[in-house]
């Protein structure tokens, strides 16, 4: 068991710092489940990958509480109204995804969930972020807070997350990209792509956990604390890249992340070329 803790304690790492920047956390869970497998059934590893996002979910609320409360007693009227106003527009931004993860899921999970999947999303998008940051006019953005999306720009990013359905896409490197399209400062791109995560996460998190116990699956005690040293060990690590993620966007590019895109997505495709 002890072996098996170590070995969570690193997934909770790597989804602690892959949910929140642009490289994809499910694709690396999913590659990193390739050399480093837990010992628990494949119904459990099917719903532990999705479910220890909850975690990483806790770190943005905790983070942002002040922010995304409605019911701050310090707050004014018009802020309370405008906190209000964030609410709905994430909730509009969110409902594409749920729409098609709602219908494909199951589709999706069958055909998408492998290795060259992911390392072909993995270097197409880090691809579309040097070119948009090489394309990417230095002008004012239409947007430097996540206060100011319109509606409209809120449902374009929500379709920009459907992409994300496809695993190594990344579902904060799709928000973020498509919320660059549309002319938004990159620090009101990485903050709605944060607070679009809350409902999209803990939608896709009920979803895992509903069909798990439709399928009738046993939880051992084992894998409970597997699951609980997980998601407390992405919540932890989380808090920490949040904040670096918030920091490095207003001085630097997403072309790093591109690049590291890219080389991952070869590693990963010459790899497996090899030992096949």
């Amino acid at each position: 068991m002890f072996i098996e803790i170590l070995k969570t304690i690193l997934l909770g790492i790597v989804e602690g710092i892959t949910e929140w920047l642009p490289v994809s956390s499910t694709g690396h869970m999913i590659l990193l489940n390739e050399f480093l497998r837990l010992d628990v059934s494949d119904e459990f590893w099917e719903m532990f990958e999705v479910v220890i996002q909850l975690g990483a979910i806790l770190a943005v609320v905790v983070l942002f509480f002040s922010r995304l409360n409605p019911f701050a007693p310090s707050k004014s009227v018009a802020e309370k109204r405008g906190t209000w106003s964030l609410w709905f527009k994430i909730i509009v931004a969110v409902v594409p995804s749920a729409v098609v993860g709602l219908l494909l899921d199951d589709w999706f999970n069958e055909h998408f969930y492998n290795y060259v999947v992911v390392a072909i999303a993995l270097i197409v998008y880090g691809i579309a972020f040097i070119l948009i940051e090489k394309v990417r006019k230095p002008v004012a953005s239409v947007a430097d807070s996540a206060d100011k999306i319109t509606y409209k720009e809120a449902l374009l990013i929500g379709a920009f997350q459907v992409l994300a359905i496809i695993p190594g896409t990344s579902r904060s490197g799709s928000t973020i990209l498509g919320a660059m399209l549309f002319g938004l400062s990159r620090t009101a791109a990485a903050e709605f792509s944060f607070f679009m995560a809350i409902p999209t996460m803990a939608g896709a998190s009920l979803l895992k956990i509903v069909k798990f116990a439709l399928s009738g699956v046993s939880v051992t005690m084992n894998e409970w604390i597997i699951l609980a040293v997980g998601c407390l060990v992405a919540f932890l690590v989380s808090l920490a890249a949040i904040r670096y993620l918030m920091d490095y966007v207003k001085r630097h590019t997403f072309s790093a992340f591109g690049v590291y895109r890219i080389i991952l997505g070869a590693v990963v495709i010459a790899y497996f070329l090899i030992a096949g």
